[in-house]
């Protein structure tokens, strides 16, 4: 994601990191452009205190706790909105990239990367389906970016297989990096010794050179705000203009 912003040669006043997390992107781009304000957003108050010190202290620097399919920005005020790996927690990501553009200005650029629907596909397989989180899909995300009013959508993937010693080990890196399951339809009692018995059985099966392999997929995107299109008599959103005479 950083590597891709070498190609980009304008610099953004305003930057807004949806989906932080712990401001370590955040921390990078407020290097990178020194002189830009960077807004660090994260749905999580806990991972934006993890992460403040240097960065609020440090020049123009910004950390917000709020959800990014609402964003607390005006329309047009934000030059660059970076996501990484966070869209696949949003539970509408059209909604996400309708406010991403929203809240973008005129030739403002979106980057973004979120998980496929391959990742984790051996977790899935062990522990059902109704356990473990969809991932929309490279094409779908192409389609929405260009549904919420994006130019020039680029996507790509790529697919990574990371390697654990067993189902345990697997299960304790998810939990360390907050990859739990946020689903609305998830189970909300204790699954018991004898589901987590069968699952770490499964995943046993599954293993190859005595190594676990699971599959995690990754989609990258970028798009373009561009010039509104009106028409005669509309606002810049779409909105029809009425025109009242006052009688005399």
């Amino acid at each position: 994601m950083l590597e891709r912003l070498d190609y980009i040669k304008r610099v953004p006043r305003r930057v807004l990191d949806a989906g932080s997390g712990p401001l370590r992107d955040a921390r990078l781009l407020a290097r990178r452009y020194r002189q830009s304000e960077v807004i660090a957003l994260d749905f999580s108050r806990a991972m934006l205190r993890a992460g403040r010190g240097w960065f609020d202290a440090f020049g123009k620097r910004t950390s917000i706790c709020a959800d990014f399919a609402r964003l607390p920005f005006a329309a047009g005020s934000l030059d660059l909105v970076w996501s990484n790996m966070a869209l696949h927690w949003a539970a509408d990501p059209l909604a996400a990239l309708r406010e991403f553009h929203r809240t973008l200005a005129v030739d403002g650029l979106l980057m973004f990367s979120t998980l496929g629907p391959d990742t984790l596909a051996e977790l899935r397989q062990a522990a059902g389906a109704a356990r473990v989180h969809t991932f929309a899909d490279m094409h779908d995300l192409g389609d929405m970016l260009v549904a919420a009013g994006f130019a020039e959508p680029v996507m790509d993937m790529e697919r990574l297989t990371l390697v654990y010693a067993d189902g345990p080990a697997l299960l304790a890196d998810l939990r360390a990096s907050g990859q739990t399951s946020a689903r609305a339809d998830r189970a909300r009692g204790l699954a018991g010794r004898g589901f987590l018995a069968a699952l770490h059985a499964r995943l046993e099966a599954q293993r190859r050179d005595g190594k676990l392999p699971v599959s995690f997929e990754l989609v990258y995107g970028h798009a373009w705000r561009a010039p509104a299109r009106r028409k005669p008599g509309q606002t810049e959103d779409g909105r029809t203009i009425v025109q009242f005479e006052r009688r005399r």
